[in-house]
């Protein structure tokens, strides 16, 4: 077996595909095709998915696109070009994911230069604090953070101790945020410490000594060479933040709605399988050709760089 594996490198190859291979197809491309299938049916009269098979489903969520060109100036100004029920929610549902991303990224980078910059010997201790969080379920890990954030949760009691009035944490929009930053930091943190790791601080010297401060060092040097991670975190992060549903479902308690709470509730409440697919089709589509329109355009920019 060994000598055959020698003779043909392709089977070698192949034998170390396989299991990725296997698992990509058995628990990700089998489930996506039936949800595709899906997408395409009827309801019976309990609910479930039968024939016959119509465009329905889909045609249901672009004919609540309307054109309707608006101007508002309550809460700020806002132009308008289309509006509907689920155009709302899929805006809603990429504004706070972008807003959430954002904010990670503020608090994640100065958390990785700091890693990045420890002596060898404490680096990994400092890797072994960020993956702690993943030592405990996604779930039971929100819940602590909806104790910290309720009515007569630790911030509260604080607050109450201080003589200070308690304010409304739990089941806001910023709650919501709370969750999706606090969620999703390690899976920015750890792709931008492997690309500060790799950076050649020397570079930051030289642009100093040829008359550049700190924030052109930065802007100029430092960001374009580490953006491959600050790429992979940003699409780590954003992509979860938009399908996110437990998060929305505990801390906004229903008040602050997402494409992702919208799915999972055709899925349950509702029980209209199909339309529920057929939702989480569009959104899968939507999102991953913003992500290669993304990637595409930061490999232009660095090879611009270059």
């Amino acid at each position: 077996m060994m000598q055959l594996f020698r003779r043909h490198p392709q089977l070698q190859a192949a034998a170390l595909m396989f299991p990725g291979a296997f698992w990509l197809i058995a628990f990700f491309l089998i489930p996506l095709a039936i949800m595709g299938v899906i997408s395409f049916m009827s309801r019976d009269a309990l609910g479930d998915p039968a024939p016959p098979y119509t465009l329905n489903n889909y045609l249901d969520i672009f004919r609540d696109v309307r054109f309707n060109p608006s101007i508002s100036l309550d809460g700020g100004f806002t132009v308008r070009l289309i509006e509907g029920l689920y155009v709302d929610l899929f805006w809603r549902s990429l504004w706070l994911s972008l807003i959430s991303t954002v904010i990670t990224l503020l608090i994640a980078f100065p958390v990785a230069l700091f890693m990045a910059r420890l002596p060898r010997r404490y680096r990994n201790l400092a890797l072994f604090a960020v993956m702690i969080p993943f030592w405990t379920n996604f779930l039971v890990r929100t819940y602590a953070l909806q104790f910290m954030l309720r009515g007569n949760g630790p911030i509260n009691t604080l607050l109450r101790a201080l003589g200070l009035a308690p304010i409304e944490l739990l089941f806001t929009p910023t709650a919501v945020m709370l969750g999706l930053v606090y969620g999703n930091l390690p899976f920015m943190i750890l792709p931008l410490y492997t690309s500060l790791e790799k950076f050649d601080w020397t570079m930051i010297e030289a642009a100093q000594d040829l008359g550049a401060n700190a924030w052109q060092a930065f802007r100029r040097v430092m960001l374009p060479l580490v953006s491959p991670g600050v790429v992979a975190g940003s699409i780590l992060t954003f992509v979860p933040a938009v399908g996110s549903y437990v998060t929305v479902d505990l801390m906004g308690g229903g008040r602050t709605n997402m494409i992702g709470y919208s799915i999972a509730q055709q899925f349950s409440t509702i029980a209209n399988w199909p339309f529920g697919s057929a939702m989480a089709l569009l959104m899968m589509i939507v999102v991953t050709v913003a992500a290669v329109l993304y990637f595409r355009s930061s490999r232009g920019e660095q090879r611009t760089i270059v």
